[in-house]
């Protein structure tokens, strides 16, 4: 009963998280509108481009993985990797997170590929992404550091909060304590006899990580991982010209824009969904969109690309059993 009512929670609170969020982003909103921006002030064929990058985004992410998991002797099928990173995001948009799981299972049932050390290599990649947001972001912040300045203020974030909690000696205390407790936990633990079992797990969890390491054709490796990126950000920038208020912003707008929304999405809700709204509406009203057509904006573009991705995850479920 306690288990079922963890899945339950872990299942409804990000979905009520973000509906929270849109429903206080689009309390007043004019959803009439939307709906006639949609059906008659829409460029479709735009919109049908910008998703071409989506899908080779997905793509490319998938042939990358396929190259972390060479080193550890398994060799699934390129387009089953591809498939199961339709399946992932898919699978996300009804549990956050979930994806990075099930793709694992997705290989593990159809190439044999071990789970634990496919996992290691998930966490590999994520770690490479977390990498990639950095460095766009603090590129972004360089050489557009007064709009950042102006979302702080709008948004009510009071940086110098945050200053003062990283000069005080109180709060590296507190780190010092935790990690203390850490390695105590840790060396308990090991003594423990189910540890053992679950040392192994780690073991192949970390051989999956270190895959990196041996990574072949590493040129093709750092190819893909900024192909995935510039689609990210051609699927976003490209949407623009679908409407006509978005379609005389800059392309450095469209960074800004793509910077904020990707850290939106690390809030755990289904697909980002009402942070990545919140986050966007603000930043395209600094730079002159009105309010309401940048809530059309972000409602229109987010709810077809998420569209995408659930027609994607069909078809990667439906196409696994024959590849």
């Amino acid at each position: 009963m306690k288990k079922l009512l963890k899945k339950t929670l872990k299942l409804i609170l990000p979905i009520v998280l973000g509906g929270f969020i849109l429903y206080w982003v689009y309390r007043d909103f004019d959803f009439a509108e939307a709906g006639e921006v949609l059906r008659h002030g829409t460029n479709w064929w735009w919109m049908l481009f910008s998703l071409l990058f989506g899908v080779l985004a997905q793509v490319f992410r998938g042939w990358r993985w396929r190259q972390t998991l060479e080193p550890l002797d398994a060799f699934p099928k390129r387009s089953d990797c591809v498939n199961a990173i339709f399946v992932s995001y898919a699978a996300s948009l009804i549990v956050p997170r979930i994806g990075e799981v099930s793709r694992c299972g997705v290989l593990a049932k159809y190439d044999n590929v071990s789970f634990a050390k496919s996992l290691g290599t998930v966490v590999t990649e994520r770690l490479i992404d977390t990498l990639c947001v950095a460095l766009i972001t603090g590129v972004t912040l360089l050489l557009q550091a007064g709009v950042f300045a102006t979302f702080f203020k709008e948004t009510g974030t009071d940086t110098r909060a945050l200053t003062d909690v990283l000069t005080s000696a109180h709060f590296y205390i507190i780190i010092i304590c935790v990690s203390a407790v850490c390695v105590l936990a840790f060396f308990l633990i090991r003594n423990v006899a189910v540890f053992a079992k679950v040392r192994g797990i780690l073991h192949n969890v970390w051989v999956g990580i270190l895959s990196l390491k041996d990574v072949k054709q590493m040129p093709l490796f750092i190819f893909y991982t900024v192909a995935i990126w510039i689609c990210y950000f051609l699927q976003f920038y490209v949407s623009f010209f679908c409407f006509g208020f978005s379609a005389d912003l800059s392309i450095m707008a469209a960074l800004v824009m793509f910077v904020v929304g990707s850290i939106a999405v690390v809030v755990p809700t289904p697909n980002g969904a009402g942070p990545w709204h919140f986050a966007v509406i603000t930043m395209m009203m600094l730079y002159g969109v009105g309010k309401e057509d940048a809530g059309i904006f972000a409602l229109l573009v987010h709810g077809i690309q998420t569209f995408l991705l659930i027609l994607l995850g069909i078809y990667g479920l439906a196409a696994l059993p024959f590849t």
